[in-house]
């Protein structure tokens, strides 16, 4: 498998072949962008601990396969509540950028919760990755298992994610970036259109999370909606072996292949 999303030289992110998305040859996938968006906004310090409960990534414009520059700072400071904002820029121009809520962490009695909906079983170990005549080079980064739907069926998706290469060259993925890289699959498994005959493209991709999932398997249930003006949305459960965690939800600009050019 080759090594990582990105690989970090001469104060750039410089991306590999396994970011390239599915409508463009020479454009990023979402994920890998949202999940280095994600590991941006951690980076920057706080005055205690603190973690990332809601992550909006805006996707402005195809982020081209060029060197990244990334900037971050905290925009509402606070010692409970804090809002970071981030950006990305290729050879000049802002491509993507993300505003991050984090709350304090402190421990805080709460009563048992069980898991609702409960988690399909994980997946067992060894190869078993779920291809499709759809696959994308980013496909590659992640081994998919689909629960409910497949690569070759439309409609709602229940499926296990794992990313296995590192975001950056190096370094381990945190939770909050294994959920980012893999939530940005969602229009894609749940898609209700072909690719043949729709573009669907995301404009965003907003996280919300109640914990941090524990492990490498983030599971989604995913359901597409389609507007007839042009728009649509995909939200997603997210859950890991123990239950839910969060939420997902992405904005898509929907057209026909034979529409008007933008």
């Amino acid at each position: 498998m080759p090594g990582a999303l990105y690989r970090f030289e001469a104060d750039r992110f410089h991306p590999g072949d396994l970011t390239v998305g599915p409508w463009s040859p020479d454009a990023q996938h979402g994920g890998p962008v949202a999940a280095l968006l994600a590991r941006t906004v951690e980076a920057v310090p706080a005055p205690g601990p603190m973690q990332v409960v809601r992550l909006t990534v805006e996707l402005l414009r195809p982020v081209p396969l060029l060197p990244l520059a990334v900037t971050a700072a905290v925009s509402r400071p606070g010692k409970r509540v804090q809002l970071v904002d981030a950006s990305l820029t290729a050879d000049g121009t802002e491509v993507a950028r993300a505003r991050a809520l984090r709350i304090r962490v402190a421990p805080v009695d709460v009563p048992k919760q069980e898991p609702s909906p409960p988690s399909p079983a994980l997946p067992k170990a060894g190869p078993g990755r779920d291809s499709g005549p759809q696959r994308t080079a980013f496909a590659d980064a992640v081994d998919l298992r689909f629960v409910k739907g497949s690569w070759d069926e439309l409609g709602p998706a229940t499926l296990w994610s794992q990313l296995v290469v590192p975001v950056v060259d190096g370094e381990v993925p945190s939770p909050l970036q294994r959920v980012a890289a893999a939530a940005d699959f969602g229009n894609g498994v749940s898609r209700i259109v072909d690719f043949d005959s729709h573009v669907f493209i995301n404009a965003d991709l907003t996280i919300a999370l109640s914990r941090l999932p524990v492990g490498e398997w983030i599971g989604f249930d995913v359901v597409t909606r389609l507007s007839g003006d042009g728009y649509g949305q995909a939200e997603s459960l997210i859950f890991d072996g123990d239950g839910p965690v969060g939420r997902a939800v992405q904005s898509l600009f929907l057209d026909s292949r034979a529409g008007p050019a933008d």
